[in-house]
């Protein structure tokens, strides 16, 4: 998101959904082809998940570069990365399995997510072989609808063999979610039946943010998919719950390190619609959250 970035031209690259999703609840996939030979160097903009980056690329890597930090090839994104950038050529052709993955289920698939907030690491450091089995079968994939077969198949293992969070973390996170960011921790903690000191303690060892931090997250997610969509700031300020269009200002600084113009404008936002049609589908309340795991 400046002068120096080499946005995609997104006519060039095919951009594939499951078509059946939310087989996997607090799950979403997007495959990503780059079909003409190019370079990318785009900044990401932070949003409420933490992100796995399944690298099926011929030849060069893709390249995540955070506070100048540099892992090459697949990759998992923590909460709130800061300056992330994702780099590659498409000389020998970029191809890459994106999933995001609510941190409710995260813990489940990686662990604690206070391990990967505000950090990129390998999927190898995480997974350790498993990693490179699952890029070898999903390379040999013939079809991207087999690729999200494997991927989904993949993450249910992993989930039914670790234990799950907090039922209250969770269901603080599903409150996070619904009220786009524009909630109390005094009213989280007594919607669960914690104290405020018992939840931003057990939330933060869970999730890995507090939970003030959290319902900032999800609120300036809201807020930058307003911007991309042509909203004036001033109004996505008011829609948002922000104090007004100065506080806006500094949220959007504080997550991206650029103006609210700039999101308004980010690459990675361009396409949203397209890659996570049911971005916002868990927002619509479909059962009591509290004291119940919820979907995300």
């Amino acid at each position: 998101m400046n002068s120096t970035e080499s946005p995609p031209d997104w006519s060039s690259v095919e951009v594939v959904v499951p078509r059946q999703p939310g087989r996997l609840p607090g799950v979403s996939m997007a495959g990503f082809r780059q079909l003409a030979p190019a370079r990318v160097d785009i900044a990401m903009v932070a949003h409420p998940s933490v992100t796995l980056f399944l690298d099926l690329s011929d030849g060069d890597s893709l390249v995540h570069d955070v506070h100048g930090r540099r892992e090459c090839g697949s990759t998992v994104v923590g909460l709130v990365p800061g300056d992330l950038r994702l780099g590659g050529r498409a000389t020998g052709g970029i191809e890459c399995l994106q999933i995001r993955l609510s941190p409710v289920l995260a813990v489940a698939v990686f662990g604690a997510s206070t391990d990967l907030s505000g950090t990129v690491v390998t999927l190898e450091d995480v997974w350790g072989r498993d990693a490179g089995r699952a890029e070898e079968r999903l390379r040999a994939a013939s079809s991207w609808d087999e690729r999200f077969t494997i991927a989904a198949d993949a993450l249910g293992r992993r989930m039914s063999a670790r234990p799950s969070l907090d039922p209250e973390v969770a269901a603080a996170w599903w409150l996070m979610r619904t009220s786009r960011g524009q909630v109390r921790v005094d009213g989280l903690a007594s919607e669960v039946g914690w104290s405020r000191k018992r939840l931003w303690s057990r939330f933060r060892s869970q999730i890995g943010l507090t939970p003030k931090h959290a319902a900032r997250l999800v609120r300036f997610d809201h807020a930058a998919h307003l911007l991309a969509a042509g909203n004036a700031a001033a109004q996505v300020a008011a829609k948002s719950g922000y104090v007004d269009q100065a506080h806006l200002h500094r949220e959007v600084k504080a997550f991206t390190g650029v103006t609210p113009t700039a999101v308004a404008a980010a690459p990675w936002l361009a396409i949203d619609d397209v890659a996570w049609p049911t971005s916002f589908a868990d927002l619509t309340p479909s059962a009591p959250p509290i004291h119940h795991v919820p979907t995300n």
